[in-house]
């Protein structure tokens, strides 16, 4: 059997590889290699926007919420799927921008300070993302072969097959190798859902090998922490980099509207069956290895309670989801640095040639970073929600105001950028929180961050002058 699971993962990762090569010998400039040349049809993006979005977040961290608190652990999917919503109307808006970054954005529609703390911000929070993809696919790989791989040594092996096809082509490499990605993942969950519940003896047997808070709205959680999973989720749902750089890469404002339908009907039934599946393991496997590491459920669940096959494929495809989410989430800053600070401020009249290298190095150094932190990182959950804090509270308010609001000014959207920031990092330093009432010291930064970021905008923009009116009309409908 172990054989098997060799065979599947070595044909995903060739797969995969082939992939980013041949798209590699098609990248000739800085639009090819950051935005696919403009040239990506709906059905592309369809699937490259749902698989970047669904990575270890979900498959881990979204999965270990299930196993300890049941369905209320769809609190956290809920936050995209209302997103999305928004998302639907935004999509051609931001392909008639048509620029490069998020930090573009800022720019265009309020000044430099605010592109370069964005590009700060974006960082941070992408780099965080990344590791725990890493930490994520190294799981995965000690649970394939528990013998020879370690978790760590499985997480070094994520990183270097992530920066290897991530540096070869871009946008490109990550749009294509995302189509062969999200069609596997799709139909391997739509089989292994109903053979686990099956397994498991039916909804009679699920309910009676759970408690019954498994299938209530709110389950084990409070009203307050069910809101702490869906606030930060649909708020880096829209100021998703991203989301807006596939938008940028959309052949065309129909292609990139008409993307988002299938986004929403993606997402929807995927992230349900991924908590499905993560419940129904829990069901299976109450007890043992894996109620210590509850992240664990999905892998473990495909390893033991199904048949080779499937199992073997189930695995790849949580692999698959890995690498695509870590190579979207390692080329997104690694653009920022390359758009927003090589050729903005050190090389503006840069070749083609010397931005590609570029590009290649800052892939390299980022994916480096992120592999320090999954060494280090504590919790996948955890790292999940700081990493999604400080980028809803730091960049969507002002990302939202942009498209928005006419009212919010370059120095009121730097203020929130800022307060965002400052507040989700130093939030959890030592003796902190411990400064502020109970009610607060409990609670993750999303809120307090949140808050202070959009008091931030607000105030700021009534005493400072209003935005002129070409930075508005790139904006408008």
């Amino acid at each position: 059997m172990s054989q098997l699971y060799v065979v599947v993962l070595v044909l995903i990762a060739v797969t995969l590889l082939a992939v980013a090569l041949y798209r590699t010998s098609q990248v000739k400039t800085k639009a090819d290699y950051l935005v696919a040349g403009r040239s990506l049809p709906a059905v592309v993006l369809v699937l490259t926007l749902l698989t970047s979005w669904i990575g270890a977040g979900s498959l881990f961290a979204g999965a270990e919420n299930a196993y300890k608190n049941g369905f209320a652990a769809l609190w956290q999917p809920a936050g995209g799927w209302l997103g999305l919503l928004l998302i639907y109307f935004i999509a051609p808006r931001a392909r008639r921008f048509a620029k490069f970054t998020l930090p573009d954005l800022l720019e265009a529609r309020y000044n430099q300070t605010a592109r370069v703390l964005g590009t700060i911000a974006i960082l941070f929070a992408y780099v965080g993302i990344t590791s725990y993809q890493f930490k994520g696919g190294g799981n995965v790989l000690h649970l394939i072969f528990p013998d020879t791989v370690s978790p760590e040594l499985g997480t070094y092996m994520i990183a270097a097959f992530v920066i290897l096809t991530t540096a070869l082509a871009g946008m490109s490499s990550v749009a294509y190798m995302d189509v062969a990605i999200g069609s596997i993942v799709t139909v391997i969950c739509v089989i292994a859902a109903p053979m686990l519940l099956g397994k498991a003896g039916g909804w009679a047997g699920v309910h009676a090998a759970l408690p019954a808070t498994h299938f209530q709205v709110l389950g084990n959680l409070t009203l307050v922490r069910a809101l702490e999973f869906l606030v930060p989720t649909m708020l880096l749902m829209l100021g998703n980099q991203v989301m807006y750089q596939k938008f940028f890469s959309a052949k065309s404002e129909k292609d990139a509207r008409i993307s988002v339908v299938g986004w929403i009907l993606g997402t929807l039934l995927l992230e349900t069956l991924i908590v499905s599946i993560a419940v129904f393991g829990s069901a299976l496997y109450p007890t043992g290895e894996v109620a210590r590491q509850p992240y664990e459920i999905i892998p473990y669940t495909a390893r033991h309670g199904l048949p080779a096959l499937i199992g073997a494929l189930l695995l790849g495809a949580v692999f698959a989801e890995v690498v695509s989410t870590a190579s979207n989430f390692l080329f997104s800053p690694a653009t920022n640095l390359v758009n927003d600070i090589f050729v903005r401020y050190i090389s503006p009249d840069a070749s083609n040639k010397r931005v590609l290298i570029v590009s290649r190095l800052a892939v390299v150094l980022l994916g480096v970073w992120a592999l320090y932190q999954a060494i280090y990182a504590p919790s996948i959950l955890e790292k999940m929600l700081w990493a999604y804090t400080i980028y809803s509270a730091a960049l969507t308010p002002v990302v939202l105001a942009a498209f928005y609001s006419k009212r919010v000014t370059a120095w009121g959207a730097v203020a929130a950028i800022a307060a965002g920031t400052v507040v989700t990092l130093v939030w959890d330093l030592p003796g902190v929180k411990e400064r502020f009432p109970q009610i607060l010291a409990e609670r993750d930064a999303i809120f307090p961050a949140l808050f202070l970021s959009v008091i931030a905008m607000v105030v700021v923009s009534m005493f400072t002058r209003a935005p002129r009116a070409e930075q508005l009309a790139q904006f408008a409908e």
